[in-house]
């Protein structure tokens, strides 16, 4: 069996990667990918963290831009990503894995609420913990619950996967041809080039906390696996390059 490069891992899923091609709403059968890639990972001895945008479901920048009060837009986004949390949990326990989900605000008849030491006993019991409702304040991205979660339960590394390209680039890949992938960067590289890879308050928190970001592609089966491994896929962020 292969050796897994870490123990203990937080995987970010952004809503729109459980969407599919349709780019809202849930695909049954992502899900169910996504679920049989995190088994893969489990079955090898790794500790699991999940966080899971809502992307697909409501952002809050959108009702933002609605006219809507930014702090009830956010709310409403952190009750998406608990749908998404409920789902994903699901097709996991389906598969036979133990899984908990975590949640920021409180919803006792369906999640735990969030505390550290129970989450952490949770991933040494190698039971799958999915954070949910983000940090539980507004003005704060999934990618920041990514970032302090990683933080306080001290994972070795953030898995992020994409559902639209496979790492990080110079410019947007769709849009421009010329765009350059990169293989490894700094967090300051990665702030003082404004590259779209998380916002600025993650990648601050990722820095100062030394905690490395893989970023890849979630469409090709078998990718979480790859980068729990360590194999050469995606883009690397350090701290240090």
């Amino acid at each position: 069996m292969s050796v897994p490069k870490y123990k203990r891992i937080v995987l970010k899923l952004s809503g729109e990667a459980l969407a599919g091609e349709k780019g809202f709403g849930l695909s049954p059968e992502i899900i169910k990918t996504v679920a049989a890639q995190v088994k893969d990972v489990t079955d090898l001895g790794v500790e699991v963290a999940v966080v899971v945008g809502g992307g697909n479901i409501w952002r809050g920048k959108i009702g933002s831009e609605m006219g809507m009060d930014r702090t009830t837009a956010d709310y409403m986004g952190m009750l998406a990503t608990v749908m998404n949390s409920l789902a994903l949990q699901d097709a996991l326990e389906k598969l036979g894995v133990e899984t908990r989900v975590s949640s920021s605000i409180e919803m006792r008849q369906v999640a735990e609420p969030y505390i550290r030491r129970k989450a952490i006993r949770h991933l040494e019991k190698k039971r799958v913990v999915i954070f949910a409702a983000g940090t539980g304040n507004p003005y704060f991205s999934t990618d920041t619950t990514a970032a302090l979660r990683a933080a306080e339960i001290e994972a070795d590394v953030i898995l992020m996967a994409k559902n639209n390209v496979d790492g990080v680039y110079s410019a947007d890949p769709m849009k421009d041809k010329t765009a350059v992938k990169y293989t490894d960067l700094t967090y300051l590289e990665v702030i003082s080039q404004g590259l779209e890879v998380m916002d600025s308050t993650a990648s601050t928190l990722c820095m100062d906390n030394d905690i490395p970001l893989v970023v890849f592609s979630i469409m090709d089966n078998g990718n979480i696996k790859k980068a729990v491994l360590g194999e050469p896929i995606g883009t690397v962020v350090r701290r240090n390059g």
